[in-house]
């Protein structure tokens, strides 16, 4: 995630999102934006998968700075509380995704990003998770 880069600089917010498979070394990257740093990991409890996401959005702001995407929270299979990434907050949170059916949990990722435009670039735009049988 770009944070706040101050007034007259351009913002990008969420650049990528990296999933963690159970072994804690083996790592799914999509397409990941040039700006920003890699934040807290949201980790689900050992025994558990992550089932559901949900992406806190930015709508288009005209002629003013725009970052899309700005922070994520999961939802792992064995509590129904959900984990929020310490990202930016600016913007809505939107619908959950569709929760994967036990047993399967998230095992891959696929990411929309905007490229580098030099004046109004917005980092990623929308993350789908894909379920697959543990």
């Amino acid at each position: 995630v770009q944070h706040y880069q101050g007034l007259f600089t351009d913002d990008t917010g969420l650049n990528g999102v990296r999933l963690l498979c159970d072994t804690g070394t083996d790592t799914v990257t999509s397409s990941v934006g040039p700006f920003g740093f890699w934040q807290e990991k949201l980790l689900c409890p050992p025994g558990e998968r992550l089932i559901s996401f949900q992406l806190m959005v930015e709508s288009p702001r005209g002629l003013w700075d725009d970052t899309a995407a700005n922070n994520v929270a999961v939802l792992c299979s064995g509590e129904p509380a959900r984990r929020e990434g310490a990202e930016l907050v600016r913007g809505l949170w939107g619908p959950w995704s569709p929760r994967c059916q036990a047993p399967c949990g998230v095992c891959g990722l696929r990411t929309r990003l905007d490229s580098d435009h030099s004046s109004d670039t917005t980092g990623l735009n929308d993350v789908q998770l894909y379920c697959c049988s543990t």
